[in-house]
């Protein structure tokens, strides 16, 4: 069938393995977090939250499906890891994992790190966790969101206001009365809200080095036990 064909199936096939692994990654944060409380969102912030997260990238019965998998009292048991890796060009990664095996979730992270010139190594002390927020606003509304999160105790880092957006970035531990504060305001529609690591500098890659950068996280995001990926690269 030629060359084309070859290539664009292989794409396609690239495709669908990413959504592939975005819907198992959605289901298992989703079904984590409607077994930590109450299978309802109403009643469980940490299912809010995680509804909010993948509800723009993932079709509504993926949720329904996991939240149904919960409420039905199935005991799927998910295991956090976390491993810290070099990559191309002095980059830094790290990557959250949530499997039910172990061994296969090294064995693929570090599989995928390595073929794409990388190694596993201690990086972590390169990143500072946060609690990031990012919404729609405009600077009225920037000062008005300052004023709101100081009254009400939260430990605010830094609120900034660029091209129709608004970004807050609070410590980890007052990430969930910020966003409960955000609420009291009508606040609702977030386009970030999570704790989150980011990276005390930031690189720009070029070159070979980008590419395989960029073949990396591509890597990284077809292993269906890949739940995030953190890094230091400006893309």
């Amino acid at each position: 069938m030629g060359r084309h064909f070859e290539v664009r199936a292989a794409a396609m096939a690239a495709s669908a393995a990413k959504k592939s692994a975005m819907y198992m990654r959605a289901s298992k944060e989703i079904y984590m977090a409607a077994k930590s409380g109450v299978p309802d969102p109403d009643s469980n912030l940490a299912l809010r939250s995680a509804i909010e997260k993948y509800r723009k990238s993932c079709p509504k019965d993926v949720i329904e499906r996991a939240i149904k998998k919960a409420q039905g009292g199935e005991a799927t048991s998910y295991i956090a890891g976390r491993y810290e890796a070099f990559g191309p060009g002095g980059s830094y990664l790290i990557v959250d994992t949530l499997t039910d095996n172990v061994n296969r979730a090294l064995v693929n992270v570090r599989t995928a790190i390595t073929r794409k010139g990388g190694h596993l190594g201690s990086v972590i002390y390169n990143f500072t966790q946060a609690g990031v927020l990012d919404f729609k606003g405009d600077e009225a509304l920037r000062d008005k969101v300052e004023e709101t999160l100081i009254l009400g105790d939260v430990d605010v880092k830094e609120i900034t206001y660029a091209d129709g957006y608004i970004e807050v970035i609070v410590d980890p531990s007052s990430f969930t009365k910020a966003k409960e504060e955000l609420n009291g305001i009508g606040i609702n529609d977030f386009e970030t809200a999570e704790v989150t690591f980011l990276p005390n500098e930031k690189i720009t890659l070029e070159g070979e080095d980008k590419e395989k950068f960029q073949h990396l996280l591509d890597a990284l995001d077809e292993v269906e036990d890949v739940q995030e990926v953190y890094h230091n690269v400006e893309l």
